[in-house]
């Protein structure tokens, strides 16, 4: 038998146990797939300085000449980080801290934002943030996927922000810009009061959140 003949006869044989092998194969690797995503994000970092993290709130009148700010905070959370990077996390952010620019908590602006034509805060005392992606841009800079859930309705949210990590501590800021009607938070809106005039209320609420989280 000629050495060509021999490679050939070699080749038919072997062939058939390497394609009869390949399914299993592949199994084996999904199966390490599953179980490396269990370990995605194992580096839990703890919002503990409260001081430190805390959202800035800011509205406005439709033609913006009369804007209120201030802040509320942030009562717990956890960020998870894996290699440096964001994976995902959970911020829940306290309703009744609502306060006014100059830190005030008794007063006819925060009262208000309080009751049932904003928040509803009796009834709903918390809102949360739940962190389900995290895109890097460039350097500190990332986009910010999760879902936003505000007098227990849930809508999804993306949003700037920027992290650093290092010596065991995260420090974060976030621009999330929403619809507040799509919470409903309805009063003086223009999609449901008509003749309102300059006392129509922009539907867009803005809040900015800082973070501070450690390992």
């Amino acid at each position: 038998m000629s050495n060509k003949l021999s490679v050939t006869y070699l080749i038919l044989i072997i062939a058939p146990l390497v394609f009869g092998c390949r399914e299993p194969i592949i199994n084996k690797n999904n199966a390490s797939a599953s179980s490396l995503s269990l370990h995605v994000g194992n580096e839990k970092y703890i919002i503990v300085d409260t001081k430190e993290s805390v959202v800035t709130w800011k509205g406005s009148s439709l033609n913006g000449l009369n804007t209120q700010t201030g802040y509320v905070n942030i009562s717990k959370g956890e960020l998870m980080i894996e290699n440096g990077q964001l994976m995902g996390g959970t911020v829940e952010i306290d309703m009744n801290t609502i306060e006014d620019k100059k830190h005030g908590r008794d007063n006819k602006l925060v009262n208000h934002l309080k009751d049932a034509d904003f928040f509803e805060v009796e009834k709903f005392p918390f809102s949360t943030i739940v962190i389900t992606r995290a895109e890097s841009i460039s350097g500190e800079n990332k986009k910010v996927t999760g879902n936003l859930t505000i007098k227990g309705i849930t809508h999804p949210v993306t949003f700037p922000a920027k992290m650093e990590v290092k010596g065991g501590i995260v420090k974060a800021n976030g621009k999330l810009v929403i619809d507040r009607t799509k919470w409903d938070v309805r009063y003086k809106s223009a999609k449901f009061y008509d003749n309102l005039a300059n006392q129509t209320m922009s539907d867009s609420v803005e809040f900015n959140i800082k973070i501070l989280a450690k390992k």
